[in-house]
């Protein structure tokens, strides 16, 4: 009778994992799912991903998976989450992982976590415009942070959801009129742009990515990305072609990966007929919908969780670059270098020594920055 009942529990609880929470069928479980533990699951943090199913999302939830800082982590999307749940729920790895779908299961995504992280968003796609775009993502971002607000208002929110420059600011309005905002706690996350910089500036030099520490400071849009080349370490001097070169690429990083993904569809064409196409109106909307920076953005967006999560444990010396509320200049946010701790963003570092060039793209990256910052605020407060 014993074994019956211990096989039946072990049913139970697999489960669990599978069915999500508030299912009509979870009464009649032995166990439910927020009671469900795997075995072998190791102590850490929990992490919820907002917009799990999307291009960012799947592989940032693998890699967040295999990460053994996480204990539990929660799948958030309004759409497919059961498989992708079901899918990284297979892997050998400590965290136990659950998978929530739609905005009414929203709460219990969020209820408890340590970090939450927010790819949620659409691309933008052809016919659409700048405007059409930044209220979609806006309205996401806002809805995702009123649930924060409302069931976690004490974890380290990373925001990848695009425009950061402009949703980071929509975040904290949400947070102020909610009575929960800690500007600690709130990191947009530009961790891409020092990836590309490190990486290329790591060809240039003919050094291994890894050995290259590049800051990038401003924003996470066009040319309020100021990647600080005299800062470089190891300490290396660029002649100005070299310069303008790096910063011009890691500025258009993105734009770059998706000609390569239009370029790479339509190659069967041949030289003659690419040329053509690049000419149509069709191409501009092309590589506008053909696709985006979603692997390395994942990527970059589980360094700089993982960055965090060392922070909260109470490691020393964790410093990113990340977009935050800030001092270093008259904008209210600016991305640069700071501190991470228990408190998310523990201290904020000023931009340091500036050469010419960079003084003048700062100027310049600071005008366009002030410009998304406002829309973002208004976007609330209108």
């Amino acid at each position: 009778m014993e074994s019956i009942r211990e096989a039946s529990q072990r049913i139970a609880r697999i489960s669990a994992h599978l069915r999500p929470p508030n299912s009509q069928t979870e009464e009649s479980c032995v166990l439910k799912r927020a009671d469900c533990r795997a075995k072998g699951g190791a102590p850490g943090f929990k992490v919820a991903i907002l917009g799990a199913a999307g291009g960012i999302g799947q592989p940032l939830a693998m890699l967040m998976k295999m990460n053994p800082l996480v204990s539990v982590l929660h799948l958030y999307d309004v759409v497919n989450t059961p498989g992708v749940t079901a899918d990284i729920g297979h892997m050998d790895t400590g965290a136990v992982v659950r998978g929530f779908l739609g905005q009414p299961q929203l709460e219990n995504a969020l209820t408890g976590m340590d970090l939450v992280i927010i790819p949620a968003g659409v691309p933008r796609k052809p016919g659409m415009t700048r405007d059409d775009l930044f209220n979609i993502n806006a309205g996401i971002v806002r809805t995702l942070c009123q649930g924060i607000a409302k069931c976690c208002p004490n974890a380290i929110v990373n925001l990848i959801s695009n425009p950061v420059n402009s949703t980071v600011p929509i975040a904290a309005e949400v947070f102020k009129k909610a009575g929960t905002y800690d500007p600690k706690r709130l990191l947009g996350v530009t961790m891409l742009d020092v990836v590309r910089a490190n990486t290329f500036v790591a060809e240039v030099l003919g050094l291994h990515p890894k050995e290259v520490d590049v800051p990038v400071v401003g924003g996470h849009a066009g040319v309020t990305i100021l990647p600080l080349l005299s800062q470089v370490k190891p300490p290396s001097s660029f002649t100005p072609e070299e310069t303008e070169y790096l910063t011009k690429r890691i500025q258009d990083g993105g734009t770059e990966v998706v000609q390569v993904i239009f370029f790479s569809s339509f190659s069967f064409l041949g030289a003659h007929w690419l040329n053509y196409v690049k000419q149509c109106p069709c191409y501009w909307q092309a590589k506008a919908g053909a696709g985006s920076a979603t692997l390395s953005m994942a990527y970059a967006a589980v360094k700089f969780a993982d960055a965090c999560l060392r922070g909260l444990r109470g490691d020393a010396g964790v410093v990113e670059c990340a977009f935050v509320a800030s001092e270093v200049t008259e904008l209210p946010f600016f991305a640069t270098k700071v501190r991470l701790g228990r408190r998310g963003a523990e201290e904020v570092y000023q931009l340091g020594p500036l050469n010419e060039y960079e003084r003048v793209g700062l100027e310049r990256a600071k005008k366009e920055l002030a410009e998304s910052i406002q829309k973002g605020v208004s976007f609330i407060r209108k």
